[in-house]
């Protein structure tokens, strides 16, 4: 059986360039945001709870889900998104964990990626919890820079989830990602060497 390693981090720390450095080494990886988006896809159960929710004003002409007027009335509205969060949450565990049991049973380590990992309660389903970490200032400074925000939107993203010193403190393994991406890799691939999945 494979040791089980939530991957978690803060809103644009660089989870993704640690994610891909195991995908590179290859060991699974169970993606929190693609089943997310899997489970409102047209015709699925979890769309018609949103959309009961919130309204068909939040579905494109298509049927499909407007993310963005769906993000821009959760971001701005504390209230609606703990609703939409425990109206998803369901559906998200249940997935979530049958690909974490699937994949367990072919690989020595399986990364199961969730920004939410810590708010979501899923450290109670991985063996250890490794946190991407970069300070605040360059998480907001990031963030702006990379989806085109300004500092309030920005600001908005971040305080949405639990703050990145709390997730620090709570974490087993540290990556930390201030410098160079190549300097991210080699931590990660040291990390993978030193504990002998390799």
């Amino acid at each position: 059986m494979g040791m089980v390693l939530g991957l978690t981090g803060g809103i644009a720390t660089g989870k993704s360039t640690v994610v891909s450095v195991f995908k590179r080494l290859g060991f699974p990886v169970v993606d929190a945001d693609v089943i997310a988006r899997e489970i409102v896809e047209i015709g699925m159960p979890a769309l018609g709870e949103v959309v009961s929710l919130f309204g068909s004003e939040i579905l494109n002409s298509d049927g499909s889900l407007d993310r963005k007027k769906l993000g821009e009335i959760i971001f701005s509205d504390e209230e609606k998104r703990k609703k939409l969060n425990s109206t998803l949450s369901p559906f998200l565990k249940e997935r979530i964990l049958a690909e974490i049991a699937d994949k367990k049973s072919k690989a020595p380590l399986v990364i199961v990626d969730i920004p939410l990992l810590y708010e979501g309660g899923y450290e109670k389903f991985v063996d250890k919890v490794a946190v991407v970490y970069i300070p605040k200032t360059m998480q907001l400074t990031r963030l702006m820079k990379r989806d085109n925000l300004t500092e309030r939107e920005a600001q908005q993203r971040i305080t949405s989830q639990l703050p990145i010193e709390k997730k620090r403190q709570k974490a087993d393994i540290l990556f930390d990602n201030q410098n160079s991406i190549e300097e991210t890799e080699k931590l990660v691939g040291k990390w993978v060497l030193e504990n002998k999945f390799k």
